[in-house]
C-alpha cells in the first residue's frame, strides 16, 4: 500500500511561481513513473508532466518551458516547479505514481492551484 501526500498549492498572481511536492510512503513498492496531472470542472484530467526512473521527462505542450518536474528517489518525492503561471493553469493538481508493471497506480488527494490577480 502506498500513500501520497501533496503540498504546495495555493493562490498566486499571473506570472508568479509555485512548487508542488508529492511524497510517497509505504512499503513493498518500486516506483517507475511519477507524474502530475490537473483537472478543472470543464475538462477531463490531463497530463501535465511525468518523469520516469531514468530521469526522462515528458511535458504537456501548454507547460513546456514554464514547468519543471523532478524527483528525489531517496525520498520517493516528486516536485513540480511552476513558473510564469497563467490563469489557464488554474486547476486541481494530482500526483500519480506507478510501477513498471502497472500493478501500482496510486493518486494523491489533489491540491488546488489558483492563478488570479
Amino acid at each position: 500500500q502506498v500513500q501520497l501526500v501533496e503540498s504546495g498549492g495555493g493562490l498566486v498572481q499571473p506570472g508568479g511561481s509555485l512548487r508542488l511536492s508529492c511524497a510517497a510512503s509505504g512499503s513493498g513498492f518500486s516506483i517507475y513513473k511519477m507524474g502530475w496531472y490537473r483537472q478543472t470542472p470543464e475538462k477531463q484530467r490531463e497530463l501535465v508532466a511525468i518523469i520516469i526512473s531514468g530521469g526522462i521527462t515528458n511535458y504537456a505542450d501548454s507547460v513546456k518551458g514554464r514547468f519543471t518536474i523532478s524527483r528525489d528517489n531517496a525520498k520517493n518525492t516528486v516536485y513540480l516547479q511552476m513558473n510564469s503561471l497563467k490563469p489557464e493553469d488554474t486547476a486541481v493538481y494530482y500526483c500519480n505514481v506507478r510501477s513498471l508493471s502497472g500493478r501500482l497506480n496510486t493518486w494523491g488527494q489533489g491540491t488546488q492551484v489558483t492563478v488570479s490577480s
